[in-house]
This record gives C-alpha cells, sequence and structure tokens, in this order.
C-alpha cells in the first residue's frame, strides 16, 4: 500500500507538544484533523520524533498509509487551507510500501538558539533562551568537540525517558556565534533520548559561563549521572530542523527527544 510522506513546520509554543495528549492541543491532532477534512474519514499519521511542548519543528516528517493518495498538491495546499496559522506543510511525496517516518529515519539534526544580549529580547522570546550572562563560545565549542561518537549519554537523559538505553551516536556538534550575540548549538544524531539536546545546551552554558571547564564533559560522560550534568534548557529555543533517510549509521527509532 502507497505511503503518503509529510514535511511539517510548526511553532509549539501554543501545543502540549507532538502527541495527542488529554491535557491541552497538539500538533499532531491539527494534522489529523485536516487529513481527515481532505480525505472525508479519519487519518492516524505517524512521526519521526516526538518533540515536547513548546519545541519547534522546520522539518517534522510524518507517514501514513493511503490506498487512494490525493495529488500530492492537496496535501500542501489543501492541509494548508485549514491548519491553523502556527503549523503548515511543506513538502509531500508518495514512498514505497513499508516507509515508516519514525522507524526509517536514520538520523535527525536539531538546532537550538541562544540569544546571549545584555537584556530582554522581545522578539525572540518564543523561539530562543535568553542568557544574558555573557558566555565564552569559544569554550562551549572547545567543550561540543568531547560529545562527538558513540557514547553512553544517560547523564543527558531525562529521568522520565522511555528508552531502553542511552548508547546514542553524535555525527555532529557545534557551537556557532559569538558572546554577546546569537549562539547556536547544533546537534545530529542517529537517535536522541529525551531531553538530550537541551540537556546538552544546559551543560554547554554552564561551560560558557565558566561554572565548568570543558574537558570536564569527556569525565561527565563516564559518570552516566544526570544529577551531575547541566539544567535543562527551556523548550522555546529548540527546534527540529531535518530528518534524515537513507543509508546513514543506524536507525532512529528509539528517538524521544
Amino acid at each position: 500500500m502507497p505511503v503518503v510522506k509529510l514535511t511539517v513546520e510548526y511553532d509549539g509554543t501554543r501545543y502540549v507538544g507532538w502527541q495527542l495528549q488529554p491535557n491541552g492541543p497538539s500538533v499532531q491532532a491539527e494534522v489529523e484533523r485536516a487529513l481527515e477534512t481532505l480525505h472525508k474519514a479519519p487519518r492516524r499519521v505517524i512521526a519521526a520524533g516526538r518533540t515536547d511542548a513548546g519545541v519547534h519543528a522546520l522539518g517534522q516528517v510524518v507517514s501514513f498509509l493511503e490506498r487512494e493518495p490525493l495529488p500530492l498538491k492537496a496535501y500542501v495546499r489543501g492541509m494548508n487551507a485549514v491548519l491553523p496559522a502556527d503549523v503548515a506543510v511543506r513538502a509531500a511525496s508518495l514512498e514505497p510500501d513499508g516507509f515508516d517516518a519514525r522507524r526509517s529515519a536514520s538520523g535527525k539534526r536539531y538546532r537550538y538558539r541562544i540569544e546571549n544580549g545584555p537584556g530582554r529580547a522581545p522578539l525572540s522570546r518564543l523561539t530562543a533562551w535568553q542568557v544574558f550572562r555573557p558566555l565564552d563560545a569559544a569554550a562551549m565549542r572547545a567543550a561540543a568537540v568531547h560529545l562527538l561518537g558513540r557514547h553512553d549519554f544517560a547523564c543527558f537523559q531525562a529521568a522520565d525517558c522511555a528508552c531502553a538505553h542511552a548508547i546514542r551516536t553524535i555525527r555532529r556538534c557545534e557551537v556557532t556565534g559569538e558572546t554577546g550575540g546569537r549562539i547556536d548549538v547544533v546537534l545530529e544524531a542517529t537517535a536522541f533520548v529525551r531531553h538530550m539536546v537541551r540537556n546538552i545546551t544546559g551543560t554547554l552554558v554552564e561551560v560558557g559561563t565558566g561554572k565548568r571547564t570543558a574537558d570536564s564533559l569527556k569525565a561527565l560522560l563516564l559518570t552516566r549521572d544526570r544529577a551531575l550534568a547541566g539544567p535543562t534548557a527551556p523548550p522555546q529555543g529548540l527546534c527540529l530542523e531535518e530528518v534524515f533517510y537513507g543509508d546513514r549509521d543506524a536507525a532512529a527509532a528509539d528517538d524521544e527527544e
């Protein structure tokens, strides 16, 4: 049976997260509501990752089985005509039977945005963590290098994470920008444990403020102790930028970020 693949962008500010939940509006509910309008029947979608409340996405991927798919432009133009202003379908394609937005993924890239100005910046309050104390971006870059490769990231794993283990492979870990301006933490990995990017960012910010050294991250990984890592960065700075498919290192089915 054909599989419809959608790439979805959303501002997660007013949502409880991607996943359907009883305690508030979710992005999944909006997407499925739009599909039901088009197909005149309910549709349930699978997402590449379960973003949390307040987290944004530029390239979330969803998929669903469809015996008689509509023209692809209907999924873009038609859904965007009925979706709320903070959710949009960016692209649609047909994939072969067996494609699954979550289990077929080979990796994801997240970007965490920090505004390191001297005071409040109203226009970025919903899309960045505003850190007023000057951050040493060079020290943060030096620390990020120690996270590359395959490690047990239990020290950056949320207590309520349902993943079987925290062993992941980070392919890209970069800190861009300079002190006093915008600083981005970019992480690309085969998969993520819950709050991994936000916990890494909180720890890198501690490096930036001088609370811990760049080299200390090597020893921190070995402790596997969440209590020894930095705080969880707030959700509004996090964005799921891209989901990768194809010949990559490993599948990303065990992802919880």
